[in-house]
């Protein structure tokens, strides 16, 4: 599905959560988007920046009908984002992600390695991003063991009985990019751990990278190099936006999205669209968001749009390159009078 296929859909969630949601209906009326506006393109719709849900309650259901709440690390000092999904919503976000999975690990439930902690799933009505990455990613798996223990210390002897029954064929391995790097790979290198049949899922955690000088391509590189390690999928996509992933390529280097989703790279200074081959701030549009106004969302991230349709895999294909500098988009935030409703 082309991005601008989505069109009417998402111009239908626009009215959807205005009707439903007062806060959102008040940015919009600030911003001058009037009941009846027509949008002729995707970046016409009305976004808000993500960090405003880190300020404001932003949800399009009745208190009654929330059944889950996700709450963002909140590692930028300016709060957590939370995110209110009623059932319908819980279910749909997991069918999505399970869709968008299938493309890497097929419709088999493989054995399944988490580089996390068993408590970061402790709370299941309440989730960190990180506890719902793994909650989220556990359904593709089965047999679950986890590389660390509850206090966070790397478990070799759970990693070598996990290799011994399951490495002989397909399974999966999932994990936040920083604790992969510093748990699974200085593990794997150290006991010399056979990696070559898994799959690697992976996001989040480059900055704290770059002072090891270790990027994407290194990243793998040396996973390959060092445990055979060679299926590796990175993928993007925030708790804001929950169940919507834009996932990695086989080749790396490009992210795709799914086709429920697009990205629209904006000019950081005038806010109109960027061609292909010019960085900009990412905006993320999704579908799927039903039960709170995240379906348009500018992020604080920097990306560039590589092209559509010329890659490993069809649609659009983007790079994220890093954080604005201070991040911090000013704009829809400041239309609010009080706490949204």
């Amino acid at each position: 599905m082309t991005g601008e296929s989505l069109l009417p859909e998402l111009a239908e969630l626009t009215a959807h959560h205005r009707q439903r949601c007062p806060g959102y209906d008040r940015v919009l009326t600030a911003l001058g988007v009037s009941h009846d506006a027509v949008f002729g393109e995707i970046a016409e719709l009305p976004w808000l920046p993500v960090r405003l849900f880190k300020t404001h309650e932003l949800k399009s259901i009745a208190d009654d009908e929330v059944f889950k709440v996700l709450t963002s690390s909140g590692t930028t000092g300016s709060g957590a984002s939370r995110i209110y999904l009623d059932r319908a919503a819980a279910a749909e976000q997991a069918r999505r992600l399970a869709a968008t999975m299938q493309a890497v690990l097929g419709r088999q439930r493989l054995p399944m390695l988490i580089v996390d902690r068993p408590t970061v799933v402790k709370n299941r009505r309440s989730f960190s991003a990180r506890g719902a990455g793994v909650l989220g990613m556990s359904s593709f798996g089965r047999k679950h063991v986890y590389v660390l223990d509850e206090h966070e210390r790397p478990d070799p002897e759970a990693v070598r009985g996990f290799l011994a029954r399951h490495g002989e064929a397909p399974f999966l391995i999932f994990g936040f990019t920083f604790l992969v790097w510093q748990y699974l790979y200085e593990l794997a290198r150290e006991h010399r751990f056979d990696l070559s049949n898994g799959i690697l899922i992976h996001s989040g955690g480059w900055k704290k990278l770059a002072d090891r000088a270790v990027g994407n391509a290194e990243f793998r590189r040396r996973f390959a190099a060092d445990t055979g390690l060679v299926r590796i999928h990175n993928y993007y996509g925030m708790i804001e936006q929950i169940g919507t992933v834009f996932l990695e390529g086989p080749s790396g280097g490009s992210l795709y999205c799914p086709d429920f989703a697009d990205v629209v790279i904006r000019d950081p200074l005038t806010w109109r669209e960027q061609p292909v081959g010019t960085p900009g701030v990412i905006q993320v549009v999704s579908t799927l968001p039903r039960s709170y106004p995240g379906h348009v969302l500018l992020t604080e991230d920097v990306g560039v749009c590589h092209g559509i349709d010329d890659g490993d895999w069809p649609g659009k294909r983007f790079t994220v390159l890093g954080r604005l500098p201070r991040a911090e988009v000013r704009g829809c935030s400041d239309t609010f009078t009080g706490r949204a409703a």
